[in-house]
C-alpha cells in the first residue's frame, strides 16, 4: 500500500469511528473481507451501521462478514484499475449498499456512487462529501480529506 492511500484509509476510518462509534451508530472497518451476492470484496473502508455488525453468540464481533456493508469506500492506488474498482463498489450497491466512494488521491477528486442514481463527481475542494442518512453526524469537505496528506 502506498503512503497516499495508506494515509487517507487510516485517517478517514479514524475519523468515522470518532464520529460514528460513541453513539453506536455506525462503526467503519479496514481492509475488511466482505463475502455476499456469489463473491467476495475487499474495499479499502467498509461502515457498518451497529445493528448490522455481525456478531458471535458472546456479542463479539465475528470474523466472517456475509453482508454487504452500508456503505464502501475505495481509495484508487496509482497501479489500480479505475474500473475493476468501479465495479466492486456497483457490486455492493446491487446488494444494498447505500453509497460508494471512489477517492482519487492523484487527482485530488471523489466519485460518488447511489443505487439506481446518477453518480456525483467532487472535484473543489470546498465541496462538503455526501454520507448515507445514518451518518449526518459526520461531515468533511474535499479539502479536508486532501488535506491529511498534508500533515
Amino acid at each position: 500500500m502506498e503512503g497516499k492511500h495508506s494515509t487517507i484509509q487510516t485517517e478517514l476510518s479514524a475519523a468515522l469511528n470518532v464520529a460514528l462509534k460513541p453513539q453506536k451508530t455506525a462503526r467503519a472497518f479496514s481492509e475488511l473481507r466482505c463475502t455476499f451476492g456469489g463473491r467476495s470484496t475487499v474495499p479499502d473502508v467498509t461502515v457498518f451501521t451497529w445493528d448490522r455488525i455481525p456478531r458471535d453468540e458472546d456479542g463479539a464481533i465475528a470474523d466472517s462478514f456475509e453482508v454487504a456493508p452500508n456503505w464502501t469506500i475505495e481509495i484508487l492506488s496509482p497501479e489500480q484499475s479505475q474500473t475493476r474498482v468501479t465495479k466492486n463498489i456497483l457490486h455492493c450497491l446491487d446488494n444494498g449498499t447505500k453509497l460508494g466512494w471512489l477517492i482519487d488521491p492523484g487527482e485530488r477528486s471523489l466519485f460518488a456512487y447511489y443505487p439506481q442514481q446518477q453518480f456525483a463527481f467532487f472535484e473543489d475542494a470546498n465541496d462538503v462529501l455526501p454520507v448515507p442518512d445514518f451518518a449526518s453526524s459526520f461531515q468533511l469537505t474535499l479539502g479536508e480529506l486532501f488535506g491529511w496528506l498534508m500533515e
